[in-house]
């Protein structure tokens, strides 16, 4: 029998004894917060959407045994981003039949927003999935709009009212749905001064309507980038008070930490190196590293990393080299596959770059990395010196905060080819 009482997040007790470890599988999301930016990452950084690499399912359970052979206090695996879970459903269903595989008795959650779920709640409960918690920051649609800039509901993306009104229906749906199914609900709602913080004691009531087991009253925490930067965060009287009028119809969880998408161990406990470095060799595909020297570039002089994978004609290869001052190697120059093929031009590539462990890109569309590695070459989005990318992937430190991608949104890292923005 699994023990619910060990979850941390959802009992207070647990907290100081229990761990939790997410694995970061699901980068993409489906809809945009106002409040949200998940371009940027540092080890002391505790937000949600942050992750210093994102793992493959088929790794994410074999990184989860190696966590637990160093933190033997895990009780609980999530899956919280750095995106949605729903919306790599395909990724996040896998991982969670590997672990459920391998580890019987451990407490299986997760974080979404709610959009996309509804068609997979069946599956959770099969897996036995005993924890769900979703986002709920307005229960008015006028408010909604307010507070998202967009939600994309397979292929069409939605905005204002219209978008707000979908987004609340599949969220109260899916709580209904959980809590026939037995699963333990957490409402997250975060408190945004002058947007939604006179109308959390409404979210509170109605899902308490539906049977939602507890709420977690976050303050808004303003974010370098997001639309809501310069919006000022509740103080601790204002927060005090929110909780006191949710609590009027829900329990409140008071100890939340912000967690992110690669968390791992007691709930205060921060990311440190060893758990970093960890991430990192899981995130690279399970092949022998021996059989792939090498690290392609995209760059358009041979010093930055600067250029669109969609728009590369040709990449640079180094190899590692301790007899040069930099400890690389300029190897040669590999020409891409032209564009027009379609998927056709990405397994090309692949074979091309056949003894390439990491392509450096300054960007890269969705179909493309996905195509590059699962012919086993990591693509990692970032800017910068080249000599500073190859010494990150080579010897295996996590990406730092300087030389991550700073993405501004479509149209803007590349001119619009259609070469592979994706």
């Amino acid at each position: 029998m699994i023990d619910l009482s060990q979850h941390p997040c959802f009992n207070k007790d647990s907290h100081h004894t229990h761990g939790r470890v997410h694995l970061p599988v699901a980068p993409r999301c489906n809809l945009q917060c106002n409040f949200c930016n998940r371009k940027f990452d540092c080890m002391n950084e505790s937000r949600p959407g942050v992750t210093s690499a994102v793992l493959a399912p088929q790794r994410a359970a074999d990184y989860l045994d190696d966590v637990l052979r160093r933190v033997p206090n895990i009780a609980v695996v999530g899956i919280a981003g750095p995106g949605d879970p729903f919306a790599n459903a395909e990724e996040t269903l896998a991982t969670l039949t590997a672990v459920r595989r391998r580890h019987p008795q451990i407490l299986l959650c997760l974080a979404t927003n709610g959009l996309a779920i509804g068609p997979h709640i069946a599956a959770l409960a099969a897996l036995e999935v005993s924890h769900v918690t979703i986002t709920i920051n307005a229960v008015d649609p006028l408010i909604g709009a307010k507070i998202y800039a967009w939600v994309r509901d397979g292929h069409r993306p939605m905005r204002g009212i219209p978008a707000a009104q979908l987004l609340l229906d599949r969220q109260l749906d899916a709580v209904r749905q959980l809590k026939e199914r037995g699963i333990v609900v957490k409402i997250n709602t975060i408190i945004m001064p002058g947007v939604n913080d006179s109308h959390i004691g409404e979210v509170a009531k109605t899902v308490a309507a539906l049977g939602a087991d507890i709420m977690n009253c976050m303050a808004f925490l303003p974010v370098e980038g997001a639309v809501f930067e310069d919006l000022p965060p509740p103080d601790a009287k204002l927060v005090a008070g929110t909780r006191l009028l949710a609590e009027r119809h829900l329990p409140q969880m008071t100890h939340c930490a912000r967690c992110r998408a690669d968390a791992v161990g007691l709930i205060d406990e921060g990311m440190t190196p060893e758990h970093l470095g960890a991430l990192a060799r899981f995130s690279r595909p399970e092949a022998d590293l021996s059989a792939r020297p090498y690290i392609a570039v995209a760059s358009q002089e041979g010093m930055l990393v600067n250029q669109h994978l969609g728009e590369a004609a040709r990449v640079l290869v180094f190899r590692q080299d301790a007899e040069t001052p930099s400890g690389f190697k300029y190897i040669e120059t590999r020409r891409a596959p032209e564009p027009g093929a379609g998927p056709a031009r990405w397994a090309e590539f692949g074979d091309i770059l056949h003894d390439c462990r990491a392509l450096l890109v300054s960007a890269a569309g969705p179909q493309p990395k996905r195509a590059l590695e699962a012919r086993g070459v990591r693509v990692i989005e970032m800017e910068g010196m080249i000599e500073d990318g190859l010494d990150v992937v080579f010897n295996d430190k996590p990406m730092p905060p300087v030389l991550a991608r700073r993405f501004s949104g479509c149209g803007f890292s590349c001119k619009g080819t259609g070469t592979g923005c994706g």
